[in-house]
């Protein structure tokens, strides 16, 4: 299964970015075969529809799980139409490592 965290940047030691549409990156992490691969969101900064079309970015790559700290409104219709998870994140700011190692240490 596939979980995309949202990012501030392009590696494992970059934290969280709170904004799902609006975030620099994705990590698309497998849980499968352990390994995260780093998708630029080319939505950033486009004036309207960043959510709905980052939704369809994260759902091409076969995301079943999203995690981010804040969701939009029009794009929970969309996650959940696409049977994608969302999951957020509040309080102090974790890297996308720590969140893969809490994804995989149980």
């Amino acid at each position: 299964m596939k979980v995309a965290i949202t990012s501030s940047g392009k590696t494992g030691s970059s934290k969280i970015d709170n904004r799902f549409g609006r975030c620099a990156y994705f990590a698309i992490h497998d849980l499968e075969s352990d390994k995260t691969e780093f998708i630029k969101n080319p939505n950033k900064d486009v004036n309207e529809g960043a959510g709905p079309a980052a939704a369809q970015l994260i759902a091409s790559q076969g995301v079943k799980k999203i995690i981010s700290g804040e969701f939009g409104g029009k794009v929970k219709t969309i996650l959940e139409d696409l049977q994608i998870q969302m999951i957020m994140v509040n309080g102090p700011e974790q890297t996308v490592e720590e969140l893969i190692r809490l994804m995989t240490t149980r």
